[in-house]
């Protein structure tokens, strides 16, 4: 039913293994060579999902600095929600905001975990259980897997690392094991765990190192709403505790897919989130240097930008005043009275004399 899944994730891991076997000191039986395999699988993929990453990390970013605004939404429509998921499309419209782009990277990695499990799970098709075709040891080694021919499940079953091969897990039935007894010998359980309890303790603490470092860069704002809190609690310890309790039940080689998925997690939130914050400084930076190109220099006088207002000629302020311009100012007559407490010119002086 999922075979659209299931080939993909065979062939990739077919292409691996055919180049790691080929490295001299490996050859096509050896545990390393199979294990890189499944790192290089891993890889191959999150490079696949590079820019829906960082489309991710962007919309992350991007639902922090509108949690003001969406905060205002939810307190001015609490008693309308038809209303209130109608303002939230139009804010997250308005902004080029996608929530789905969130969460993309996170579903497309889903269906790939699935399909490597139930390929890795297909070497081994001893059991009775769920998915399992209850064949004899012989009839599995002689069955092809998808792409991998009959040669390449014995070459599989062959491959240990420390003892452990690599498609056994802690609670793998004692019939199951069988399978292996013609390619290497039956492992045991002590030499399993050996290999896997190490694995489970790295992937665990890598989740909960990856979640911390992702909560850190969070805003306080965005750390303060109910639905990030929870989220960052399950992140944090949930999640970790959830591969150290389902461990047991994982083969080897999902467990190192895990810290391989991890470690290019870790590897890649420091580069891109590096990248982000040099783009931020730049951007800083190119405003204080415009803001300095339009401060006046030192010792010259700060040119007003207001606009004045534009100087009229004589003719129109005259006009304006309902004068004619080319009209001569008329000459007083001497009999004209002078306005009140206006003194006539040069009586006073005449006056002190005539005392005197």
């Amino acid at each position: 039913m999922l075979n659209f899944i299931y080939y993909p994730v065979s062939w990739i891991l077919w292409f691996w293994h055919r180049v790691f076997a080929a490295v001299p000191g490996f050859g096509k039986d050896s545990g390393a060579a199979w294990a890189l395999a499944v790192v290089f699988l891993v890889f191959t993929l999150r490079l696949v999902l590079y820019k829906p990453f960082v489309k991710q990390v962007r919309t992350t970013k991007q639902m922090q600095e509108l949690q003001p605004q969406i905060k205002e939404l939810q307190k001015k429509y609490k008693n309308d929600r038809q209303k209130m998921a109608t303002e939230m499309q139009k804010l997250q419209k308005d902004n080029g905001f996608n929530p789905l782009m969130g969460c993309l990277p996170i579903l497309a990695q889903v269906p790939v975990f699935l399909g490597l499990f139930h390929v890795l799970r297909s070497f081994n098709r001893t059991g009775h259980g769920l998915g399992q075709l209850g064949m004899t040891p012989e009839q599995n080694a002689n069955t092809a897997n998808y792409v991998f021919s009959a040669t390449d499940v014995q070459s599989f079953l062959s491959a240990r690392i420390f003892g452990a091969p690599i498609s056994a897990f802690i609670t793998t039935p004692v019939n199951e094991l069988q399978a292996f007894a013609n390619y290497g010998g039956v492992p045991t359980k002590l030499s399993i765990a050996l290999v896997a309890i190490p694995l489970m303790v790295i992937a665990g603490l890598a989740t909960h190192f990856n979640a911390r470092a992702s909560v850190a860069r969070q805003t306080p704002e965005a750390a303060a709403n109910p639905q990030a809190a929870m989220m960052n609690k399950l992140a944090l310890w949930v999640f970790p505790l959830g591969v150290l309790v389902g461990g047991p039940f994982l083969p080897i080689a999902i467990l190192l897919y895990w810290v391989s998925n991890n470690i290019w997690t870790y590897g890649q939130q420091h580069l891109v989130f590096g990248r982000m914050a040099k783009e931020e400084e730049e951007k800083k930076q190119a405003k204080l240097e415009q803001r300095a190109q339009n401060a006046p220099k030192p010792g010259v006088k700060p040119v007003d930008t207001r606009k004045k207002p534009a100087a009229q000629p004589e003719d129109a302020v005259a006009s304006t005043n309902g004068t004619d311009p080319a009209a001569k100012p008329a000459v007083k007559s001497s009999g004209q009275r002078r306005p009140s407490g206006q003194k006539r010119p040069g009586r006073g002086r005449a006056n002190q004399k005539r005392r005197h």
